[in-house]
């Protein structure tokens, strides 16, 4: 297990390395091997967990389609139910770990109990169609027939899975922020984002094609793989000590209504911290027009199936290469000022796209460059909110900026959607949109820059 070398006082300030290769957060003091043992169990766990993440959604929508779900159906149960689950439950999730002090610190039990939920869930989504043509039977003339009872099925163990993956989600950055220590952690999101497109990698180049006929194989092996790899990651990562909440949480009795409206006033009280959650939504949304509608682009301008795979091939590869160095830039540069960067060269990559991807080869170029390029922003971007939040709130901050994210991502993909019915499927407009979101976060990153230097910048910088 991986336990701080010395206790220091109470404090979750972050001290900087010092001349004998140590590295410190809070009251965890790490040599050079315990912080190489520390990555290698993080990263494990952020492998089995980018695993889950790139084989679940995509086999899901391949069973949706077997069992003639309509597309109503499966966006709703893709999109809009995640965002949803997230918006009610990621801030209380947040809340209590925040304020939460036990053995086991205050991340890591939100992260191991809901671990074998998304397990199980992942079991029953392998035995979905079984389970769902039982209940045809079962119910007999009463069945509204065998397609939809399979298609309930599914949905009902997503909807667990998601919600015991939202719950971990809610608090697995926090666990990274209370333990890497700040002077290198761009190079942890590198390395993390690395590991995330080696698993993309696998699964859609040995996995995803086999998807169809060997589902449930690939559902048992890859919720084996989750259960156990994380898991083991929670049971070996130790987080430190920390100070004790503040005294009106500790009383029990405190009405939830008290507990809610702290909530918003530490999250939405301050204008800065605003500034931040509208910035870091709109970096988020940026790049989701193109890539919510890519595979209907392909389609309509005659671009293979395969070849489009290829396209998406290159830029895991590139994004690969490009992980690592952009984590050490972010270190060196600070995240927020190499995002603006890459999000200027984003911008840029998607005008180009508006305006030439009319054919297969210029839409197959548009594709890989919004592929580098937005990939590039959100592995530079990475590790903003650690530098940024204040650690001991951490985990609420960042639910709160769920919040406005998940409610932008409800909103924007039906309302694109009904601009490209409008404008009779010209996909070009996907591209704009990305551009036009691109520089709202340009401008509001520019703003949340300004008012960072004002707060003492790269050096002296403290979280209001």
């Amino acid at each position: 297990m991986i336990t701080p070398d010395h206790i220091k006082p109470q404090s979750l300030e972050l001290n900087s390395r010092d001349q004998s290769k140590r590295w410190t957060v809070g009251t965890l003091t790490y040599t050079t091997g315990g912080l190489v043992i520390l990555f290698l169990w993080l990263l494990w766990g952020d492998f089995a967990w980018a695993m889950r993440d790139r084989s679940v959604p995509s086999i899901l929508q391949i069973l949706f389609k077997k069992y003639d779900a309509s597309d109503t159906v499966a966006g709703l149960l893709l999109g809009s139910l995640p965002a949803a689950i997230a918006m009610m439950i990621s801030p209380i999730i947040s809340y209590k770990s925040d304020r939460h002090r036990g053995r086991w610190g205050r991340r890591i039990p939100f992260l191991l109990i809901p671990t074998p939920i998304a397990f199980l869930s992942m079991i029953g989504l392998a035995f979905s169609p079984q389970i769902g043509s039982y209940l045809d039977k079962l119910l007999g003339a009463s069945s509204p027939g065998q397609n939809i009872s399979i298609l309930f099925i599914l949905g009902l163990f997503w909807t667990l899975f998601e919600f015991a993956c939202i719950v971990a989600n809610s608090v697995f950055g926090g666990l990274v922020n209370d333990v890497v220590p700040q002077a290198v952690i761009g190079r942890f999101y590198g390395l993390f984002r690395a590991f995330s497109l080696i698993a993309g990698i696998i699964f859609n180049f040995w996995l995803f094609g086999h998807a169809e006929t060997h589902y449930f194989w690939i559902f048992i092996a890859i919720g084996l793989l989750y259960g156990v790899g994380f898991s083991s990651m929670c049971l070996k990562v130790k987080e430190g000590e920390y100070p004790p909440p503040p005294r009106e949480e500790e009383a029990s009795s405190v009405h939830w209504l008290v507990s809610v409206k702290t909530y918003f006033k530490d999250c939405f009280g301050n204008s800065y911290y605003r500034w931040y959650f509208v910035a870091m939504t709109l970096l988020a949304i940026a790049t989701a027009p193109v890539n919510l509608y890519s595979v209907f682009y392909a389609k309509s301008i005659d671009m293979s199936m395969a070849t489009y795979g290829k396209c998406l091939a290159v830029t895991y590869v590139v994004s690969l290469v490009l992980a690592y160095p952009l984590g050490v830039m972010a270190d060196r540069f600070h995240p927020l000022r190499v995002s603006i960067g890459a999000l200027f060269l984003y911008a840029l990559a998607v005008l180009w796209g508006g305006w030439y991807a009319t054919t297969p080869l210029a839409f197959g170029i548009a594709l890989i460059a919004h592929g580098v390029l937005s990939g590039t922003c959100f592995t530079a971007a990475a590790s903003i909110g650690q530098r940024l939040l204040p650690r001991e709130r951490f985990a609420e901050l960042g639910s709160a900026g769920g919040i406005i994210g998940g409610t932008a991502s409800m909103v924007l993909a039906p309302t694109l959607g009904v601009l490209l019915d409008f404008s009779h499927h010209n996909y070009r407009y996907t591209f704009y949109a990305s551009f036009f979101l691109t520089l709202l976060a340009l401008l509001h990153l520019l703003i949340l820059h300004r008012k960072f230097m004002a707060l003492g910048g790269v050096k002296n910088y403290v979280a209001p």
